[in-house]
């Protein structure tokens, strides 16, 4: 209301109007400042196991303690219990940074498999890529003697397996270091790749003005015959952060994908990114709950916390719906 106008009306409406205008903006700024973790847990991925949600995030400290790799336990998606560590022995090849866990249950041997980066003990090698096992969906996780994949610097990294609903074959996407994201398909054991497969790059870096010059996180899921892969851009952490999500589509899993930017002509893929009480917000995962809704699962720094510089990332879930053929994230929805 015009301020020339708010003179005129009634003392009763003004208070009437005031008592409105004040519920409204509390119940949005609470909503907005609603994480589903209100402390350090990124890069998370959830999924659906014995009827729970389960939540495994990036190495962290808690009550003292270093966790290498953090895991929370729901009913609801909404009220989360942290569990401690889903891998509390660290591999042989790795002594650091176990960053960006994820986690998929193989039914041809029946275990969950934990697919994690670590920096390997390789004078010669940077961030390596592991597999760890276990019979329990919170673990505790056995990781394999050798890396499945590493490399210099940090380019192997944020593993994500989709095991592909019209093959059916496991096929792993993972990158950054300023390299293309990759895709390869996986041996049925998970310890190594398919005979014969060969590294697909199906994202290039610096394709958008903003968020590309360094891309990572990739996360694809199925939905009515698309292929969509989320991924991340461009600085993750701390003060410098700037980081948001992009989306990308293909009918094949392997690509070519397209950018939603290039598809609509905007030259914008961005679906999130920061706003006055979020900063850096991404490396997402896809997560279906029991009524059959996706949700967003992703990191981001709290906007009050960032100007303190409090840099954790905390853990946040959003609706996702589907428009023309792109998925839409209902920010902070509602079940």
């Amino acid at each position: 209301m015009p301020l020339k106008y708010f003179s005129r009306v009634s003392p009763l409406s003004r208070i009437l109007f005031l008592f409105i205008t004040f519920i409204f903006s509390v119940t949005i700024a609470r909503a907005q400042k609603a994480a589903a973790i209100q402390s350090d847990f990124p890069d998370p991925t959830v999924i659906m196991a014995n009827d729970k949600y389960y939540a495994f995030a990036t190495n962290s400290g808690r009550n003292g303690q270093t966790l290498n790799v953090q895991v929370a336990v729901s009913d609801n998606l909404e009220d989360w219990k942290m569990l401690g560590d889903a891998m509390p022995q660290k591999p042989g090849w790795a002594n650091r940074d176990f960053w960006a866990p994820h986690v998929i249950y193989n039914d041809l041997i029946q275990q969950y498999v934990l697919f994690f980066s670590a920096q390997t003990n390789d004078p010669d090698k940077g961030m390596g890529i592991g597999v760890a096992f276990s019979k329990e969906p919170e673990g505790p996780y056995t990781a394999q003697p050798t890396y499945l994949i590493a490399d210099t610097g940090f380019t192997a990294i944020d593993a994500m397996v989709i095991k592909d609903p019209k093959t059916h074959k496991y096929f792993m996407t993972w990158g950054s270091g300023f390299q293309p994201i990759k895709i390869r398909a996986l041996a049925d054991s998970m310890t190594s790749f398919s005979k014969g497969s060969s590294d697909v790059e199906i994202m290039p870096v610096g394709e958008e003005e903003k968020y590309s010059r360094l891309v990572e996180g990739p996360w694809i899921d199925y939905d009515n015959g698309f292929y969509y892969l989320y991924y991340s851009g461009d600085n993750c952490c701390e003060e410098n952060a700037n980081y948001a999500v992009l989306i990308a589509r293909s009918k094949h899993i392997q690509g070519p994908y397209t950018r939603m930017g290039h598809w609509n002509k905007t030259g914008n893929s961005i679906i999130l990114e920061q706003n006055e009480l979020i900063k850096a917000p991404g490396h997402n995962s896809i997560i279906k709950d029991r009524n059959g809704n996706k949700w967003m699962a992703y990191h981001a720094i709290p906007a009050e916390g960032f100007k303190k510089r409090q840099y954790g990332r905390w853990f946040y879930l959003d609706r996702v719906t589907y428009k023309n053929g792109w998925p839409v994230l209902n920010i902070h929805s509602k079940k």
